[in-house]
């Protein structure tokens, strides 16, 4: 049988402490400037890393290095073009990596002022994707560009640039194109809905997303000692994306080392978690994942990097 009478104890002013009243959040205040309100979260946790990683797009800037964003066409639907667009606008962001459904929402919010279909609807009787100026737009944007030597993403926004569209203030390859940033697009074939359309052409897409591939390579270069990469909400193409891109940057003899990677998106993934916060920082760096919802985690971070600017 046990004897309690045993157990060994110790007093807990010795033990380390992981959580110190010095971290805890301020209490609400009514009024408070956004600053304060930052101020004001804990110094603990993803409020403590959303901090760091607002604190290294700041330093990046100051040290003119590279600050690269990736982002899933989610975040262009959720209505953040207008974040996004400042943070051109203030010259944080050097680099912009979409998917193909990026550029089909940044064309229709640029052509309407609107977009995303109903897909359970439209899908039932083969409407889904089925958009005539949606496709043949963007198609045409691609071949003439590509034909004309352009990389997929600067053929798109060449396109956009010199359209006359009602609502192309809102455009984030517009903009992208204004302040002379490269805006590189990854495609995988039969992932988009212009890819459904005759006008599409498969040949022309990939020598376009090669062509923004190199483009890429030659940014990643910008990110060693001190620049920021991050990605919102691609689980699984620009993570694997960037993992090839990074690697050949330091194939070609480029040491790319000591920055920030940071992944944001609904829930955890595994390929995000490894391709953009872990291995590319094993040498040097560090990672950061947070869990959010893109309409309130964007926002967050622009508005902490733009306070300290």
């Amino acid at each position: 049988m046990i004897n309690l009478k045993k157990v060994k104890t110790y007093s807990i002013k010795k033990r380390l402490s992981k959580v110190n009243k010095g971290d805890f959040a301020g209490k609400p205040v009514k009024g408070r400037s956004f600053t304060a309100f930052l101020d004001a979260l804990p110094n603990i946790l993803k409020a403590k890393d959303l901090r760091a990683v607002a604190g290294d797009i700041v330093s990046a800037r100051k040290k003119n290095k590279g600050v690269i964003l990736m982002a899933g066409a989610h975040v262009i639907k959720c209505g953040l073009n207008p974040v996004l667009i400042e943070l051109l606008e203030k010259k944080i962001i050097t680099c912009i990596c979409l998917n193909g459904a990026g550029i089909i929402h940044d064309f229709e919010i640029a052509y309407q002022g609107k977009t995303s279909e109903d897909v359970a609807a439209n899908l039932k009787n083969g409407r889904f994707g089925m958009g005539k100026e949606t496709a043949d737009f963007l198609n045409s944007a691609v071949k003439e560009g590509v034909k004309t030597g352009f990389g997929l993403g600067y053929a798109v926004a060449n396109k956009i640039a010199t359209a006359r569209l009602a609502h192309k203030n809102l455009s984030l390859l517009y903009n992208a194109y204004k302040h002379k940033v490269p805006v590189c697009v990854f495609v995988g074939i039969g992932t988009d809905i212009i890819h459904q359309h005759p006008s599409f052409d498969p040949a022309a897409t990939g020598v376009g997303s090669l062509r923004d591939f190199h483009i890429l390579v030659e940014n990643i270069r910008s990110l060693n000692q001190g620049g920021v990469v991050l990605n919102f909400g691609s689980a699984v193409l620009l993570p694997e994306v960037f993992l090839k891109a990074l690697n050949l940057t330091r194939n070609l003899g480029n040491k790319v080392k000591d920055f920030t990677s940071a992944n944001f998106d609904m829930i955890y993934q595994y390929r995000a978690a490894q391709n953009v916060v872990s291995r590319p920082t094993a040498s040097g760096g560090k990672g950061y994942y947070v869990i959010g919802h893109h309409e309130i985690m964007l926002p967050l971070l622009a508005q902490s990097v733009i306070e300290n600017i």
